[in-house]
């Protein structure tokens, strides 16, 4: 019985996350996701639906899935384990060629269902909604398992397939928070127990693994808000919060702090809404009672024109543009696009890092340089990630004790990180599989 891990995507570089595990003639594929630098230069609001999957595929936008042509009639499902775009992303591209059932947690495809509406694209994948910590069973030797796990966006889990050969654990993202703001703990009981039967093999997040230390709870990250929310003065000043608009937990954080400042909540963005509208659907929030949400350029921009001198210190304004993506509220508010400026001591709280590439440090750069010139306070760095750092992935290694290790999600120096890790803790080099995207390893 061969089992054989393909990967196309995400082993080069953060995003387009996408794994083909093979199981003789059975094939599960494991994240769908978009390179989302690549993307954002042939994407615009118009053309969504019109993106063909040879150009994406050309420009390095989605996950190259030619390499999967002699196995395309073989796939049982397609499992994305969580939210985020550069983990579903590609979903309305690619899963057409396909023909298998998509399978996520209830927030993961409401998210996939408001891709699919937003892009006006026909889909012919049944989508199926499983819960964290259920089991679906694709045939006689392919059972999937959903087991809970923490990360910034809700409802994450890490993907167990189970096979006569062991259990191949697909652990992308994930970090280990014990004391979450929205939703469970980690199950680490049940990853110990798979850990006892035994795990083949591990497919790891390797994004952090250069660094040493344990991520810190999403807990800190409140606290960091609530300090400079509530701890700042900011009587008669506007205050604007951006963060990732699928980051459910922060949001549902600025939300509370808001409430406590008696101030307006306004959610300003096509992408905020997209998620709070999902979390509401998947039922794991209700922004919609405690915050006002407005979608749409035009209807921002009319909203923005109610605020006057007399009532802006009233408002508290969540924006998408954490970045400083071009197209983003933030940066429209910066470049005058809504007629609403800024005053000198107004506070902008970036509640995010800046994701370390070339195109988002330059936005950013533009973006705090004309709050800046502006006279505004800005805030940085009120963050925790979402991912494991070193320390956390030795704990994962040791709780589940796999017989293989293949670091994914990540550049050369990140999985290269993890490898490291790996030859620290014991393994011997035929048990760590350091991939590129195209490679195969049979295990």
């Amino acid at each position: 019985m061969q089992l054989e891990v393909q990967a196309v995507g995400g082993y080069n570089e953060v995003g387009k996350n996408m794994t083909a595990l093979k199981l003789n003639d059975e094939v599960v594929l494991l994240d769908m996701g978009l390179h989302l630098d690549n993307y954002a230069k042939y994407a615009d609001d118009e053309s969504n639906g019109k993106l063909s999957r040879e150009v994406l595929i050309s420009g390095g936008a989605i996950p190259n899935i030619n390499m999967l042509d002699k196995w395309s009639g073989l796939v049982k499902a397609i499992v994305p384990t969580h939210a985020h775009l550069d983990h579903v992303g590609a979903i309305p591209y690619l899963a057409n060629q396909f023909k298998a059932p998509i399978l996520g947690t209830p927030f993961t495809t409401a998210v996939i269902n408001t891709m699919i509406r937003d892009q006006k694209i026909k889909m012919d994948n049944k989508i199926k909604t499983l819960t964290s910590n259920s089991f679906f069973t694709l045939s006689n030797n392919l059972k999937v398992e959903f087991i809970n796990i923490t990360h910034s966006t809700p409802q994450t889990v890490m993907a167990a397939i189970h096979t006569p050969k062991g259990v191949v654990l697909y652990a992308n993202d994930f970090k280990l928070d014990r004391y979450p703001v929205l939703g469970k703990k980690p199950n680490f009981e049940r990853l110990a127990e798979i850990g006892k039967k035994g795990v083949h093999a591990l497919i790891v997040d390797s994004t952090y693994a250069r660094e040493a230390k344990k991520m810190p709870s999403e807990s800190v990250a409140r606290e960091m808000l609530r300090d400079v929310l509530l701890g700042t003065e900011s009587k008669g000043r506007v205050v604007i919060v951006t963060t990732f608009s699928s980051h459910l937990a922060r949001l549902k954080s600025i939300i509370e702090f808001g409430n406590k400042l008696n101030r307006k909540i306004v959610f300003l963005g096509r992408s905020l809404a997209k998620y709070s509208f999902a979390g509401e659907e998947a039922g794991v929030v209700n922004f919609s009672k405690e915050a006002e949400i407005v979608q749409y350029s035009k209807q921002i921009k009319r909203r923005l024109k109610k605020v006057t001198a007399q009532n802006r210190h009233k408002y508290l304004f969540v924006v998408t543009g954490h970045q400083g993506e071009p197209k983003s509220t933030l940066t429209k508010i910066v470049d005058k696009v809504f007629e609403f400026k800024l005053q000198p001591e107004d506070h902008v709280i970036f509640s995010c890092t800046v994701i370390p590439t070339v195109t988002n440090q330059k936005n950013r750069d533009y973006v705090e340089s004309v709050l800046k010139d502006e006279g505004v306070r800005i805030f940085r760095d009120i963050h925790v990630s979402g991912h494991a750092a070193r320390e956390d992935l030795r704990d994962l290694i040791n709780l589940v004790k796999p017989k293989h290790i293949i670091p994914a999600h990540g550049n050369i120096q990140m999985t290269a990180a993890l490898s490291d890790l790996a030859t620290e803790m014991g393994y011997e080099a035929d048990n760590i599989h350091l991939m590129r995207n195209g490679q195969k390893v049979q295990l």
